[in-house]
């Protein structure tokens, strides 16, 4: 019986381990359904990567998914719940999973995409009705519940990203995210001695094809208690809280501001003060946002700065972000950071430039089958970029200013225009389009549709998104959309994003 289960069990045998709206699992009950998904998908054939997708909302069902395949030496895919049939085809393909896992919200979608992409196997929970899905509860019945052994080695979720050409590239979770190890035994004992693992129950808010997330409910197999939400409401994350004395969770920038919005005297009915480890990550927070929640949740807030292509790259505490408001942070090893110029030159300290980071593992960047992918993101080997402008104080702190990038950050997702682009472009009366990013009070930044318009047309912004918004997932699709004269393209054609967005903004502020 794998030890992080079967010593929970004896120790607290009534012990709620993982639990959401629908069920709460102790953690004998954990133990079995766990070894029963392992040895199912163990006994599978998955192919030499040994790849299986979960295409899931937060449910406790998607944590076995996920922790089962890890148990099974298997590597794990989280898909976006929000993707069309044809987007979970594309990522079915690219991965080569062999199996799907659905739940009720996605198991229609699901057996599409599975058809679409030659893949036989859908197992889904709660889907009873929909053709083509296996039962999840008859799939674990029918493997052996004895514990499956431990020697074979952990492998890495395949992670895709937003696609900055149109298609979402895929790397494997980096050795800074993913606790390694020879085996599945030292595996888990690795994860046993992580932060959240050391902590009581620790609470999932975002989506669990998110990284922050995934990571932290890993923290379930090193022993910790683990509570699962479904889409984020702000007052039901501070019922949880107080509910169930959560000491750790993920969370982004956009969550802080929705909790921000409930009635003070709303937020005054919930004790947080269990709450010992929360780390934000997903986008630049605003100062203020981060102020006031330093003043109502103490010392317990840390900010993790990075990428899903290479972790946590820069850190910082409560103490040290007071001193250095602003800041992410000082690299954490194996990074070091530094600013350079447009033509890659070092700048000095306190200088405003591109935000580059230096792994001295020489890792850096690794798209999963695509080298010419992995060497655009580094000015040289071993030194990459996460799109960023900024610049690093005297002592070390880095300051994250604009971006140089295309990519828009927008609820802690990230959003690169070129998929919604080239959607827009095939509508008839679109001349010209592009897509920047402008503020957004609540999500930190939105996607904006610049539009050049064919001449006599009486096309509206709201009908394009609307057509966007049939064609593609809603959340890479632009809120809005704008109508200009031109777009400022340059002899070669190229739109220059930050130039564009300025001369945007800077209109705007002047009509207001």
């Amino acid at each position: 019986m794998p030890e992080f289960a079967a010593k929970r069990a004896r120790e607290r045998p009534e012990e709620v381990a993982l639990r959401d709206a629908r069920q709460a699992l102790t953690w004998s009950e954990l133990d079995r359904q766990l070894n029963c998904a392992a040895n199912a998908l163990r006994e599978t054939e998955l192919g030499a990567a040994r790849r299986v997708a979960v295409f899931a909302e937060n449910h406790a069902e998607t944590v076995l998914a996920h922790l089962g395949g890890l148990l099974a030496s298997a590597s794990t895919v989280p898909v976006n719940f929000h993707l069309t049939p044809a987007e979970v085809a594309y990522i079915l393909s690219e991965s080569g999973a062999q199996l799907l896992f659905v739940g009720p919200e996605t198991a229609e979608a699901g057996v599409e995409a599975a058809r679409q992409a030659g893949v036989s196997q859908v197992i889904g929970w709660n889907c009873e009705g929909v053709a083509g899905v296996r039962s999840f509860r008859q799939w674990l019945e029918a493997a052996s519940p004895a514990p499956p052994p431990l020697d074979l080695p952990p492998r890495p979720n395949l992670m895709f990203t937003s696609g900055t050409t149109g298609r979402p590239k895929a790397t494997e979770l980096p050795p800074t995210m993913f606790a390694a190890g020879r085996d599945l035994d030292e595996h888990l004992a690795q994860l046993a001695k992580t932060a959240f693992a050391r902590l009581g129950p620790h609470l999932v808010v975002g989506p669990l094809y998110h990284t922050g997330p995934l990571s932290g409910s890993r923290c379930l197999a090193g022993g910790a208690p683990l509570v699962v939400l479904g889409r984020f409401d702000a007052e039901n994350t501070l019922r949880a809280i107080a509910r169930y004395r959560i000491e750790s969770t993920v969370m982004v920038p956009t969550h802080f501001v929705r909790l921000l919005q409930l009635p003070e005297e709303l937020r005054a009915e919930f004790d947080v003060s269990s709450l010992k480890l929360v780390f934000h990550t997903g986008a630049r927070c605003p100062v203020e946002v981060k102020r006031r929640m330093l003043e109502w949740w103490r010392d317990c807030i840390y900010e993790a700065y990075g990428a899903t292509e290479v972790g946590t790259t820069c850190s910082i505490g409560p103490k040290d972000w007071l001193a250095h408001p602003g800041s992410v942070g000082r690299p954490n090893p194996p990074f070091e950071a530094l600013v350079v110029n447009e033509s890659g030159a070092p700048l000095p300290p306190g200088t405003e430039g591109r935000l580059y980071f230096r792994d001295s593992t020489g890792r850096g960047v690794v798209y999963h089958n695509d080298a010419a992918k992995s060497a655009a993101a580094h000015l040289r080997p071993g030194v990459f970029t996460l799109g960023e402008i900024g610049y690093v104080d005297e002592e070390g702190f880095v300051y994250i200013t604009d971006r140089f990038s295309d990519m828009v950050i927008s609820g802690g997702v990230n959003i690169y225009p070129a998929e919604s682009e080239q959607v827009l472009a095939l509508h008839p009366d679109v001349v010209d389009v592009a897509c920047i990013g402008v503020p957004h009070a609540e999500m930190g930044e939105e996607l904006r549709a610049l539009v050049v318009r064919r001449p006599g047309s009486t096309l509206s912004g709201e009908a394009l998104v609307q057509w966007c918004r049939a064609r593609l997932s809603h959340y890479k699709c632009p809120r809005s959309a704008e109508f200009v004269a031109d777009l400022g393209r340059s002899a070669a054609g190229k739109v220059d994003k930050r130039k564009l967005r300025d001369a945007h903004l800077q209109a705007h502020s002047a009509a207001s």
